[in-house]
C-alpha cells in the first residue's frame, strides 16, 4: 500500500515541505482553480506537478499519483441538452493526466453537494476537535432553515417535533453557523459556495429524478468515459455518497456494497474502480467495511481510511473518531487491503491516505482546512501505518 496525502495546493496551511516530513511516497491533489467542466490543460497540470515533485537536492522526492478530484459537471448528471461537450472536457482532463503520468483518478456523482457535517468543530473529551454529522441538527436545518418543498414528508411525527423544538432554542448565530457548515464550500466540492436561495434552485433541478435515472445518467457517462481509461491505463474510483443515504430530496447510488454490485455488473470494465472510503461508508451501520473490502478487491484503487462513532440512539449521527478507535475495525479493513494488493497480477498498489484528522493541540489556534490539519491527520497516518507494518511483519 502506497502512503499518501491530500495537498491543496500553494494555499494549503499543510505546505509540501511540512508533507513530506510525514514520511509520504505520494500526493493526492486536484486543479482547483479550474471551474467545474473546463478542460485541464496540459501545462497547468505540469506545473502543479513541479510544485509537489520537484525539490531540493537530498530531500526525499513527492510524486502526484492520485487525482482527487475531476469535478463532473451537474448537467452531466441531470443529463441536459448540451451536456456531451462536458463529458469530453472530462475526457480530455484525463488523457491530459494520462499523459503527464497521473493514472488513478478520484471523483463522485454527488448531486449538488460534496460530503455534509453539521459542525466542523465537535470537541472531543481529549479536547481536540473533530467533524461531526447530527442528524437532529440537520432536519432541524431542512425543515425550518432551509424550508425545502416537500421536506415534512421525509420525516416522522416524532422527528418534526424534535426539529422544531431544537430550531426555535438555536441563536440567530448557531443558526448562521450551521447553514455554513452545510451548504458552504467545503474542501473537496471545488464549487463555490451557495446563498440559501441558489442552493433551493441547486436542488429543485433534481425534483423528479430518481436513484435509477441519476444511475442511469452515471452509466451514460461511464460508457464514454471507461474505453479511452481502459486505452490510457487510467484506474476510476468512485468515492460514495457522503453522509451515504438520500438526503434533501436528493437521490443517491454509491451507498451499499448492492449498489456497487449494480455499478459493476452495468459496467465491468477493469478501469471502474472504487474509493474505498472507510468513514463514509461506516456512517451507515448495515455497511460492513472488512466484508466490503474483501468482496471488492479488485476494485479497490483507492482509500480514505478513517473512522467513525455513531450515536448510539441516532444512527444516522456520527463523528468522526480517531482511525484506531472507532466503529470501524480499521486492522481487519487493512488486512483485506493488503491481502487484495498482494493479489493483484499486474502488481498495481492500493494508495491511502489518511483522512478527516482531528484539529489538534498546536493545529487549534491556526487556520485549516475542515477535517484537514496536518497534526491530526499525522497522527492516523502513524496509527495505520503500524497497523500495516505489524500486519505485514508475519
Amino acid at each position: 500500500m502506497r502512503e499518501s496525502w491530500r495537498w491543496f495546493g500553494p494555499d494549503d496551511p499543510v505546505s509540501i515541505d511540512d508533507i513530506r516530513q510525514t514520511g509520504v511516497t505520494d500526493i493526492v491533489s486536484a486543479l482547483h482553480a479550474v471551474p467545474a467542466g473546463e478542460v485541464w490543460p496540459v501545462n497547468a497540470i505540469r506545473h502543479h506537478q513541479q510544485l509537489i515533485e520537484i525539490c531540493k537536492p537530498g530531500l526525499a522526492p513527492l510524486r502526484w499519483s492520485v487525482v482527487e478530484s475531476i469535478p463532473v459537471h451537474e448537467d452531466i448528471k441531470l443529463a441536459r441538452p448540451g451536456h456531451q461537450v462536458y463529458i469530453d472536457s472530462w475526457i480530455a482532463s484525463m488523457e491530459n493526466l494520462a499523459e503527464c503520468g497521473i493514472k488513478t483518478i478520484c471523483y463522485n456523482f454527488m448531486p449538488v453537494i460534496d460530503w455534509t457535517r453539521t459542525d466542523l468543530s465537535y470537541q472531543l473529551p481529549s479536547g481536540a476537535y473533530a467533524l461531526r454529522f447530527d442528524q437532529k441538527k440537520f432536519a432541524a436545518f431542512d425543515l425550518y432553515i432551509l424550508q425545502r418543498d416537500g421536506a415534512q414528508a421525509d420525516y416522522t411525527a416524532a422527528e418534526l417535533a424534535e426539529a422544531r423544538e431544537l430550531f426555535a432554542a438555536m441563536s440567530d448565530s448557531e443558526r448562521t453557523t450551521l447553514t455554513n457548515n452545510i451548504i458552504a464550500g467545503l474542501p473537496g466540492k471545488m464549487t463555490a459556495a451557495y446563498g440559501l436561495d441558489d442552493f433551493r434552485a441547486m436542488l429543485a433541478n433534481y425534483a423528479g429524478i430518481s436513484r435509477d435515472q441519476l444511475r442511469a445518467n452515471l452509466l451514460a457517462f461511464l460508457t464514454q468515459v471507461l474505453p479511452r481509461a481502459e486505452q490510457l491505463g487510467v484506474k476510476l474510483a468512485i468515492h460514495p455518497d457522503d453522509p451515504p443515504r438520500d438526503m434533501l430530496g436528493l437521490p443517491r447510488i454509491v451507498c451499499t456494497a448492492a449498489d456497487l454490485e449494480l455499478l459493476f455488473a452495468a459496467a465491468p470494465s477493469p478501469a471502474n474502480g472504487i474509493t474505498l472510503c472507510v468513514g463514509t461508508y461506516a456512517s451507515r451501520h448495515d455497511n460492513d467495511l472488512p466484508a466490503m473490502a474483501k468482496q471488492f478487491a479488485e476494485r479497490i484503487h483507492f482509500s480514505h481510511l478513517r473512522g467513525v462513532s455513531r450515536d448510539s440512539d441516532e444512527q444516522r449521527s456520527f463523528y468522526e473518531a480517531s482511525h484506531l478507535d472507532s466503529d470501524v475495525n480499521m486492522v481487519a479493513v487493512v488486512a483485506e487491503l493488503l491481502r487484495a494488493e498482494a493479489l493483484r497480477e499486474d502488481g498495481s498498489p492500493i494508495y491511502f491516505r489518511p483522512d478527516h484528522g482531528h484539529q489538534m493541540m498546536d493545529d487549534i489556534n491556526k487556520t485549516v482546512n475542515p477535517g484537514y490539519s496536518g497534526i491530526g491527520r499525522l497522527k492516523g497516518l502513524a496509527e495505520v501505518r503500524g497497523v500495516i507494518r505489524a500486519l505485514s511483519h508475519g
